[in-house]
């Protein structure tokens, strides 16, 4: 049986040939790349990308990523495409093919019909003497030592190399094309991601009761009202302007500090200015104001008037923290 250093040797191995590799694609970067990028953000029409086995597993990833990140892609497995499905291919679009050999069968008898349809071709390959690499309008060259694998057989290295030239690719075009985190947010509208980027206090504010008692209200109607509106605060309003709130804490403080509480208000026991929130901030924002003051909910306040209350509840609830 191994033991786990020798299963930690392997992966640590495994990790660093990879690292390596990556860290050899950057001096074969070339003019190609910058044509390559140039050429997509020109096209009026969609990125192409095929490829067989574990590159068209590649290509279906950096399809989902530039389509994610503002540049349209759709995948097309090479060997389908050969068997009825380059129908795919537009006339605007740009055709990308993934090939570590780049002498695949289906990949050679791809060529030939994307250059027939005058459709640009970018190739991602290992091997620049390949058949992909010499019929190619640009060449993305990513080419790698070894594999991973201790035969130099299974598609680990490789494969790697390639996800990063495309991950290189959609940065470039990202970048370029100015595609903002607002931009993002729109190709991105669930999860916990999506949230982070669009939601804002007032969405999650209207859905909250709103407690709030008078500053002449006794303590036992402060009690009521923060247990029923359940967010473990409320406000306090004075000639129709908020001038503090009165949370759970504040009702301990008060028990400890006070043996006779009946004649006690809630302008007694409040706390004044208390900590705001405007509603079209972002309900992330909302998070970081609350971690940095290390308190559990904010005021929403527009100008003067008095929306509600969020608290840190709603923020887990939506998957923000």
């Amino acid at each position: 049986m191994n033991t786990d250093n020798s299963i930690l040797s392997i992966a640590k191995r495994a990790i660093e040939t990879e690292s390596d590799a990556i860290k050899n694609l950057i001096p074969q970067l070339d003019h190609h790349f910058e044509e390559a990028v140039n050429c997509i953000l020109a096209s009026k029409g969609r990125v192409v990308i095929s490829g067989v086995g574990k590159s068209a597993l590649i290509a279906s990833k950096i399809v989902a990523t530039l389509n994610s990140t503002g540049t349209p892609a759709i995948f097309m497995h090479a060997a389908d495409a050969i068997h009825g499905d380059l129908g795919t291919v537009l006339k605007d679009d740009v055709v990308i093919c993934i090939s570590k050999s780049g002498n695949t069968e289906e990949i050679k008898m791809l060529i030939p019909l994307i250059k027939r349809g005058n459709n640009k071709l970018i190739g991602i390959t290992g091997n620049k003497d390949s058949i992909l690499a010499q019929r190619a309008d640009f060449v993305l060259k990513a080419h790698v030592e070894k594999e991973a694998c201790p035969n130099n057989l299974a598609p680990t290295t490789s494969t790697t190399a390639q996800l990063v030239m495309g991950d290189a690719l959609a940065i470039c075009l990202l970048e370029l094309r100015g595609f903002s985190s607002d931009d993002f947010a729109k190709y991105h509208p669930g999860g916990a991601l999506g949230k982070k980027l669009y939601l804002r206090v007032s969405d999650i504010v209207s859905n909250n009761l709103i407690p709030k008692v008078n500053s002449d209200s006794k303590v036992k109607e402060v009690i009521v009202e923060i247990s029923e509106k359940m967010l473990g605060v409320t406000a306090v309003i004075e000639n129709n302007k908020v001038v503090g709130v009165v949370t759970d804490g504040d009702i301990r403080r008060m028990l400890n500090k006070h043996e006779n509480i009946g004649g006690l208000t809630a302008k007694d026991i409040m706390t004044a200015n208390p900590k705001v929130v405007d509603p079209d901030v972002l309900a992330v924002k909302a998070l970081e104001i609350m971690q940095d003051l290390g308190i559990s909910q904010l005021l929403v306040m527009d100008d003067q008037a008095y929306l509600g209350i969020i608290h840190l509840h709603n923020l887990i609830k939506e998957g923000i923290l």
